[in-house]
Order: C-alpha cells, then structure tokens, then sequence
C-alpha cells in the first residue's frame, strides 16, 4: 500500500477518526494518492484496504470510499481530480430534482440533490443531474461555489452521525459535465463501485464479530454453546463474503465483469454480503445481549452506524431485481 504502509496501519489510522467526518475527510485525502483504483489490477488490495476501514470505523470507511470512488470516476472519463475532498451524490428523491441546463456552452445546475454526504467538508463533488430527453448526466461541481447551500438539520441518525447525508441545494452553479449522457450508470465502473461499498459493510461486521471473539475468550467464564454457536456461524459467514469479495475484484482485473455481466457480479456479490452482515448483527445481539448496546460507546455506535450503512442495499427489491436480470440471459446454473 503506499506511502509505504499497511493495510493494518491505515486500520489503525482509520480507527483514529472515531466518527469525526474532517479526520475522515483528511485520511480519504491521504489514502486517495496511493489506494488501488478498481480495475487497475489491484482491485482485491482495495476490496481488503475498504474491508480493513470499515472494521476500525465505519465513518472512515464511507467517507474515503466515496472518495476513492469520485477519483475513480473521473480517471475512468480520462480526467485529471482536483485536489481536496470529493464525493459522489447520485441518488434520487421523491419531490426533489437537479437539472442541468446548457447555457451559451456551458452548464448550470438549479434544484436540489438529497443524500449528499458531508457535503459541508467536501470540496468538491461529482453530481448526478437530469438533462433534456429524460437523461442523466454525471458533473463536477465545486462545492464551495457561489449558489451551493447545504441544507442543515435534516440528518437525525443515530447511526453514522459524522456522516450527514442530507440535501444540498443548486442555484445556478457552473459545472462540468463528466461524460455524455447516461455514461455514469452505463460504465463498467458503477457496479465495481458498489462492490466497493459491500466491502465497507462487511469490515463492519468484522468488527461487531470481533467484540463477540472477545467475549468467547472472558476471563471471567468459559463461553457456553449458544455463544460458541454464535461465534462459529459468524466465522464461517466472514468467511464465504470475504471469499465472493476477493473472487470479485479478480473477476474485474481478469476482464470478466463488464457490462451486463459486471451488473451481475455486482447484484450477487452485494446480496451475499449484505445478507452476512444483517445476520452477524442479529447474532451479536443475540450472544451478547442488551450490555454492550447500553454501556459500550464503541460497540452501540458500530452497531447503528452498520444498520445504517446497510440500508444502502434495497434488500428483497434488489434480490427481485437480481432474478429479473437472470431471466434476461441463459440458465446461470
């Protein structure tokens, strides 16, 4: 990894960030000059550097991924990032819209965009927008530009509170369009993307499973067979995710998930993960019952801010949408 450090030095330095969005934001910035980019070869070191993040803090992991994403994006389209802080807000919302509208060449956005993380730190971000013919386009948009205002007092999570994800409203900001139309949903790169994010969630679980491992080995009593149970199940799920993570990103360097098939890979590796993680919560709770929750700071906050990160994946929709996409094509087994 570079500057010359581990995977398990920046988990340690991820850890360090605690929950506060700016030490996020400036370990994404350190991380964004050396972190493997998806499909350059290296995207299983980077599977494992977003898993490692995501154990030690889940704030550090979902800041620096979108970081790392929007670097990404933009070395995809053939660009160069400005320095500072990036993020990617493509999300949309009932009721609210962003539209992009060319002017004498150039292009402005007016509306409102929901979902924008740490908007308020970022420096910069790339924005979904509608265009004319009932089209999206992706665009870089500065943050700090004359006709931003991020909205405050929307976000009341009690899960990844340092992560404030509400709206920002446009009115009339220059941007630069990245790629044509469409681009941004149709590139290969979108579903490595979220790849990427299943990779976050998991690290999370890893670090509820760890604080189960701690309470097996209690010196104050041997654990009993619902606990031990527990612990088994876990590692034996840690164990399949982290091994569908790993066959994913060779897949991306191998060639093997672009286009339709990349979508594919991403829908099946997303649901295994996200089913993992929903299962280790239960059973964390389970083994350890209402103290943890109630008098570990460490512990209570990981476990909202995973419940919370996980809802990124649309559970049943998304399985409902993985079955439409095998009809598509020929019999999968």
């Amino acid at each position: 990894m570079g500057e010359a450090e581990s995977v398990d030095s920046w988990a340690e330095k991820a850890a360090e960030v605690d929950g506060d969005a700016h030490r996020a934001v400036a370990l994404a910035i350190r991380l964004g000059r050396s972190a493997p980019r998806p499909g350059g070869g290296d995207t299983p070191a980077l599977f494992e550097l977003l898993t490692a993040l995501g154990r030690s803090d889940l704030t550090a992991a979902r800041v620096v991924e979108a970081h790392l994403d929007a670097r990404a994006i933009l070395g995809e389209a053939g660009l160069d990032p400005q320095a500072g802080a990036w993020g990617v807000f493509a999300a949309e919302a009932p009721a609210v819209r962003l539209d992009a509208r060319e002017v004498d060449g150039e292009f402005v956005l007016s509306g409102t965009k929901p979902w924008c993380s740490v908007a308020g730190v970022l420096d910069r971000a790339l924005v979904t927008a509608h265009t004319a013919g009932g089209h999206r386009r992706l665009f870089e948009v500065d943050l700090r530009a004359h006709g931003v205002k991020v909205r405050s007092g929307e976000w009341v999570a009690l899960g990844l509170q340092g992560v404030p994800s509400g709206s920002v409203d446009f009115t009339q900001v220059a941007a630069s369009p990245v790629g044509a139309d469409d681009w941004y949903l149709d590139r290969s790169g979108f579903a490595w993307g979220g790849v990427g994010v299943a990779a976050c969630w998991l690290g999370g679980a890893e670090g509820l499973a760890r604080r189960l491992w701690s309470a097996a080995h209690s010196a104050n009593r041997d654990p009993d067979q619902i606990a031990l149970m527990h612990l088994g199940a876990v590692d034996a799920q840690l164990f399949a995710a982290r091994v569908v993570l790993a066959d994913a990103g060779r897949r991306i360097d191998e060639g093997r998930a672009v286009g339709a098939e990349g979508k594919l890979l991403a829908a099946r590796t997303r649901i295994v993960v996200a089913d993992v993680v929903e299962d280790v919560l239960r059973r964390a709770a389970h083994s350890l019952g209402p103290a943890p929750l109630a008098l570990e700071a460490e512990h209570a906050r990981r476990v909202a801010d995973l419940e919370l990160y996980v809802r990124q994946h649309h559970a049943e929709r998304d399985e409902a949408s993985l079955g439409r996409r095998l009809l598509e094509g020929e019999r999968p087994w």
